[in-house]
Formats: C-alpha cells, structure tokens, sequence
C-alpha cells in the first residue's frame, strides 16, 4: 500500500479500491475465486436430514481494540457463536466493512490478521465480503457485519422451549468480563484494572458439552444484556420460572468492584465468550465436566435451575438468603460494546 490511511478513493472502485482489498483483505483470507459470490460444498450437507444454519450480525464497538480482543475477534466469534447455540457446525463467514475515511491501513490490517486468526481456530473461512469507504465523521473507524452458515446434523435440535421443570442452567466461566474490559478501555472513568475481554469462539466447546450431554434442551451466548436477558428469554420461551444462586454466580472480584463503584449489575453486562445452558439435571455433571477440559469453560459452574412458577419470571438467591427479580434490562448499562 502507498497510503497509510483510507481515503474516498479506496471506495470508489477504481484502482486504489483494488489495491485495499488485495494488500487488506484477499491476501489475508484468500477467498477461493474473486467472483461476486462463494460457491460452497461440504460432505456434512449431504447427510440425510441435515440442516442450513444462517445468521447474520454487525458489528460497531469502541474502542475497535481492547484487552483481550477488538473488533475483528468479536464478529468472528460473535457470529461462530450464534451458529454453534443452535446445535450447527460453523462452516462458512462473509465479512462486509464500512471503512471512515482517514482510518490508518495498519488498524485494518490488525483486525483483519486477528480475524483470520479467530476463523482458524474454530474451523470456518471467510469466503466472501464487501467493503464501503465513507466520509469522515460518518462512521467510527470501522463497522464490521458478518453472515455465518453452518449445517445442523441430523437429529439435533436445540430450543429455549424445549426447557423443562428440573433442567439445571450452567455457565462456562465468568461472567460480565467484556462489559467490564470495555468499559476501562474507554478511560473515561480513570479505572485501572486487569480484566480482560473473554472474547471467545465456542464451536469447539459447545460439540463437547452436546458429545456429553446429548439431551441438551438448549443454549445462549449471553452478549448484549448479559446473562440476566437471556434467563428472561429462556424462562418466557419455555413457559416456566428460573432460579439462580448469588454464591454459585462466577464473577472476578474486579469485576465486582467496578459495579460496586459505578452502580452497575454484572448480571446486565455484556460476555463475548460466554454460553448460557439448559441441561437435564442427570447430564449436567458430564457437561460441565466436558466444558472444564477445554479452556473456555474451565470455570464452568451450575448457577440455577428450571422451576415451577409464573412464566418468563427468573429470581435469584441472595447472600443473604433472601430473593429479588431478575427482570430484562431496561435501557442500555454500557452502549458501544459489541
């Protein structure tokens, strides 16, 4: 690349467009063809009773780097994950990029390198993608939107009204790192902390937890409004109640610290590598026994359970003894984080 940083001409489809996707992006993920579309095959589409998976997501966080990831390791992993809680194996990614204009080439060049990484580790190609150049003021360095497609196999259905009365709900780890990483990231408090985002892919370990736990009734990836959101969903989906325990909950002291300080819950904090699951109470130790074999679940715990009671309601246990509502939040605790 001649320039350092993106201008207007970089969209504008002429030669200096050419040069940042080749130098940028081609080079990186080394699509198959250059043709305007990615032609697919896979031995895993021919089983009888297989199913597409297709999701789609975007991406717009700030700052676009943070402790343990950027932007770039989250739209992988965000759209491997929302593919892998529906049973899928994550096959294929697209990858679509609003550039603002004066953004330096060596941010893209991370993200994209981090990217790639990220689709390595959990066994998928970005295939195909697209790239806009707007104006300055118009965007934030970069948006990122990725699609995913992956194929259900036969048999395997994973569903948040499949959830039963007795059925324990487990977590791989802990919970509201991300929230807690980005928000330190930003400075605007003068927080100093370690905490890192638990940005992760969970492919690999959600076909642990469903080689294990085969009766698994179904799964989340608690991002945008953290655990408590998605109990609220699970809980309305099946019809029934879910309890969950404030001394089971696995929360860094850092973490907790910081809510304590900024009147933030973690329950409403965001994860990027965190899965919300549903299991039958006699497969619930060899899931959480498989998740703990695999670093990203070394920290699985139980944190509740499936209950009788009015529908869609999740309380929690308190220290001391008492209960609250754990109600879907309402606003927004932290924007900009995923």
């Amino acid at each position: 690349m001649r320039d350092a940083r993106v201008t207007l001409s970089h969209g504008g489809g002429g030669k200096a467009m050419r040069e940042l996707i080749e130098t940028v992006f081609t080079s990186v993920f080394q699509p198959d063809t250059m043709e305007d579309q990615a032609r697919l095959m896979n031995s895993a589409l021919q089983e009888p009773g297989a199913r597409l998976a297709f999701t789609t997501d975007s991406f717009v966080v700030d700052p676009v780097e943070f402790p343990g990831g950027d932007i770039g390791k989250i739209a992988v992993c965000g759209t491997v994950n929302d593919l892998a809680v529906g049973g899928a194996k994550p096959l294929w990614l697209s990858a679509a990029f609003i550039i603002e204009e004066g953004t330096e080439i060596a941010l893209l060049q991370r993200i994209v390198a981090s990217m790639a990484a990220e689709a390595e580790k959990a066994g998928v190609r970005i295939v195909t993608g697209d790239t806009k150049v707007v104006g300055r003021g118009s965007a934030d360095k970069v948006f990122v939107t990725t699609s995913g497609v992956g194929v259900i196999p036969p048999g395997r259905r994973l569903s948040a009204d499949q959830a039963q009365v007795g059925d324990m709900v487990l977590v791989n780890g802990m919970l509201g790192d991300h929230g807690a990483a980005i928000l330190a990231a930003r400075g605007d408090m003068a927080l100093s902390t370690e905490v890192q985002s638990d940005c992760a892919g969970l492919g690999h370990l959600m076909e642990a937890v469903l080689a294990a736990a085969p009766n698994t009734r179904a799964a989340r990836d608690a991002t945008r409004g953290g655990v408590a959101s998605v109990l609220n969903e699970i809980a309305e989906a099946a019809g029934t109640s879910i309890q969950i325990q404030e001394t089971a909950l696995p929360l860094r002291a850092e973490v907790k610290g910081m809510c304590e300080i900024l009147g933030l819950d973690p329950l409403y904090l965001a994860n990027e590598g965190t899965l919300v699951l549903i299991v039958p109470a006699d497969e619930a130790e060899a899931a959480l026994a498989a998740m703990r074999a695999l670093p990203e679940g070394k920290g699985a715990v139980a944190i509740g359970k499936i209950c009788e009671g009015p529908r869609g309601r999740v309380t929690m246990q308190t220290l001391f003894g008492g209960q609250r509502i754990v109600d879907m939040l309402v606003g927004e605790q932290l924007p900009r984080i995923c």
